[in-house]
């Protein structure tokens, strides 16, 4: 069996070798993608190259965590915390910023997020520390941390339908039972497990739509 990253017997050039190693590292990209986009590289304008690893370089260079939200952007605030057009009384929480970007693109939802950058998972040593849960608490006690200064009315939880997304749910609406907060959670809508990054745009629209208010009793 050749090794990763070894040159399969002298066939391709270093450069191209390498090059296809470092595609297959990425997630979903397998061997013989990766060398279907190295050679399309090599078949197009320098251009193409030039444009697409100073992209790189931009992404790893500019895009940072938003402060108020901690969205990715390349602005801060970002784009949706500063939009006249949004409700900054409205905030949906969700795991990564892969899911604001499913969220929002259904065009449906006119409020703002706030990205916990993971879930509680004592397994794997992640305690509510070390997500956004404060800055999260933060925004609904103080509205000058929040977007354009206003108050939070209602906190919506948009995590993944998964055993980590529900605990950390729980813990989140805890925490708020005690502050004057309306606190609901997307419908279900999502099967048990799945990730919101793979929804399709009706049933985001219809977990949206159908949220449903948390018993502050438990």
């Amino acid at each position: 069996m050749t090794p990763t990253g070894a040159n399969r017997g002298g066939s391709n050039p270093e450069p191209v070798e390498r090059l296809i190693d470092l595609l297959t590292r990425l997630p979903g990209i397998g061997r013989r993608s990766a060398e279907r986009m190295a050679f399309h590289l090599l078949k197009s304008a320098p251009d193409l190259a030039r444009d697409l690893s100073q992209a790189v370089l931009d992404v790893k260079e500019k895009v940072r965590h938003c402060r108020i939200c901690f969205n990715l952007s390349d602005v801060d605030p970002c784009r949706l915390c500063t939009a006249s057009g949004r409700d900054a009384s409205l905030v949906l929480v969700v795991e990564q910023p892969r899911d604001v970007m499913s969220l929002a693109g259904t065009g449906l939802y006119p409020g703002v997020f706030h990205v916990l950058t993971g879930v509680i998972d004592p397994l794997s040593g992640v305690q509510p520390e070390d997500i956004t849960v404060r800055q999260l608490l933060e925004r609904i006690d103080d509205p000058a941390r929040n977007c354009r200064g206003e108050r939070v009315r209602e906190v919506i939880l948009g995590l993944n339908p998964t055993l980590e997304g529900d605990s950390t749910a729980l813990y989140i609406a805890e925490q708020l039972a005690r502050r004057d907060v309306v606190v609901t959670r997307l419908a279900r809508g999502l099967p048990s497990g799945s990730q919101l990054e793979y929804a399709n745009a009706a049933v985001l629209a219809d977990a949206i739509e159908g949220r449903r208010r948390v018993n502050r009793d438990g």
